[in-house]
């Protein structure tokens, strides 16, 4: 075996046409070049499995899964950068682990790899140089596997990396967004990124990331349970109206339904993140949810997408604006910093209160006035609301005097509205009354997921859990506390 045969074989699997039997050249070379450990500790060829077979046959440059638990996405991930590794010149993979026992778990199995290797790969172009815990140098390709753990700030730093793998993500200690941002900088352009994990509470560094793919880049991939063959056990009897619905929905077997409810003794609450189902209720909030956390989900489910959406998903329409009717644009501002809160208009029909487009950026407040006020003439020139605390004057005075903007909302006199122990708390109850009466009002995934992770605190208080935002949540509870107060005063007039 030469470099240069390695090399072909490199140029093979990076070939983008499946095969007739629904397989691409990373799945057949894996399952002739690989071996691991199967449930049963015996060696087996890497025949991938159908949640690893969906991946790879839909995987984008840049990937995000969210699974169950033990779906063999760790192994598979492996198993595709280590061919990677080997059949290129030049690349470095690394993968992250959330701890050092996980790190070693996963270098035992990319130690398989190369160990049943045919002889002809390990003592021709693939001997190592070292062989140091965590890491293969391969100095005829000057390529290297590295596994590391998310506890080392300095990962990735100084690197270039090719192929980055992020494990159990929701797990990471420490900080873990900044952990995260240190490995992007260093992927390179043209690199391969995975992030997986199971759910770990509708929180932190994952969550965000999965919510937030569609605005940052990522292909999502969501792997529940059933996918998994030997999640099975004896057939279950007399199905209740959930478990009728799964096996309608899902074609799930008897016996499917029989592990299920193995799952729900054991587990309990936790089943349900343990085992994901989908990929709302899997992430589970801690602390007291302000809202009815079922009129949530029920709404979720049935939402549908916007009818328009800019290219950067920051901007989403569900009711383009209507000649002769009255709308309202209520604003909650951030500082606009890169890793810091987000700055939200939301737009409602006055008459209505039906949510019809959403605005959620990271803007400076120069650039966040112009989208705003843009938004608001789009909406026959809509009134808008500022909420002003913090930030908020200033944006009023932006709109006052660079946009000249004069339809804005004036409280006691003063324009804007402001957000104090006891308009807030006023705000917060109509949106959850609203929530379970009214739920067509609200159109956005965005918006509902704030409203799952918003949460009365241990001092009383209100606002996200620690990790998540809250933004849609107040410009929205904004904007129905001011409708429900002009529609009196139209009332009364």
């Amino acid at each position: 075996m030469s470099v240069e045969e390695l090399l072909a074989l490199g140029r093979e699997l990076a070939a983008p046409p499946k095969t007739s039997e629904g397989e691409n050249n990373f799945i057949r070379h894996a399952r002739r070049l690989l071996r691991v450990r199967d449930r049963e500790g015996q060696l087996a060829p890497l025949d991938a499995n159908e949640a690893q077979k969906n991946f790879e046959l839909a995987r984008g440059q840049k990937n995000i899964v969210l699974k169950a638990r033990q779906m063999g996405m760790t192994t598979w991930i492996s198993g595709r950068f280590f061919l990677r590794t080997i059949t290129q010149r030049g690349v470095l993979t690394v993968q992250v682990a959330q701890t050092r026992e996980a790190a070693e778990a996963i270098f035992r199995i990319v130690q398989r790899f190369w160990e049943y290797l045919p002889e002809e790969y390990r003592q021709g172009p693939l001997r190592r140089s070292r062989k140091n815990m965590g890491q293969m140098v391969f100095p005829e390709l000057d390529s290297e596997f590295r596994i590391v753990t998310a506890g080392d700030k300095n990962a990735g730093r100084g690197m270039t990396i090719q192929n980055l793998h992020c494990s159990e993500v929701s797990r990471w200690p420490g900080d873990a967004r900044e952990t995260l941002a240190g490995l992007r900088a260093a992927l390179s352009p043209t690199g391969e990124m995975v992030l997986e994990s199971t759910p770990n509470g509708a929180m932190g560094c994952f969550y965000d990331e999965w919510t937030q793919a569609e605005v940052s880049g990522l292909k999502r991939h969501f792997f529940p349970w059933w996918l998994e063959s030997a999640y099975v056990s004896a057939p279950a009897t007399e199905f209740n109206d959930e478990e009728l619905e799964l096996m309608r929905r899902h074609n799930l077997s008897a016996c499917q339904i029989g592990y299920r409810r193995t799952l729900e003794a054991d587990y309990r609450n936790l089943h349900a993140q343990e085992f994901a189902e989908d990929p709302e209720r899997c992430f589970r909030a801690t602390g007291e949810c302000c809202f009815e956390i079922e009129a949530i989900e029920q709404r979720m489910q049935e939402l549908g997408e916007p009818v328009s959406r800019n290219p950067r998903n920051t901007l989403l329409t569900w009711m383009p604006p209507v000649p002769d009717r009255q709308y309202l644009v209520a604003v909650d501002t951030a500082g606009g910093g890169a890793e810091g809160d987000f700055s939200v208009a939301q737009v409602i029909d006055l008459a209505t209160g039906i949510q019809c487009a959403e605005l959620q950026q990271r803007l400076r407040p120069i650039p966040f006035t112009q989208e705003a006020a843009k938004l608001a003439r789009q909406y026959n020139n809509a009134m808008i609301v500022v909420e002003r605390n913090n930030h908020g004057t200033g944006i009023l005075a932006l709109l006052i005097r660079m946009e000249n903007y004069t339809n804005l909302y004036e409280q006691n006199g003063n324009e804007g509205w402001l957000t104090n122990a006891a308009s807030k708390p006023a705000a917060i109850a109509l949106l959850g009354a609203l929530l379970v009466q009214s739920p067509g009002m609200f159109l956005s995934k965005r918006l509902l997921a704030e409203c799952r992770t918003f949460v009365t605190r241990a001092n009383g208080s209100t606002g996200a859990i620690a990790g998540a935002h809250d933004d849609c949540v107040m410009a929205m509870a904004i904007a129905q506390q001011v409708r429900t107060e002009l529609m009196l005063k139209k009332r009364s007039s």
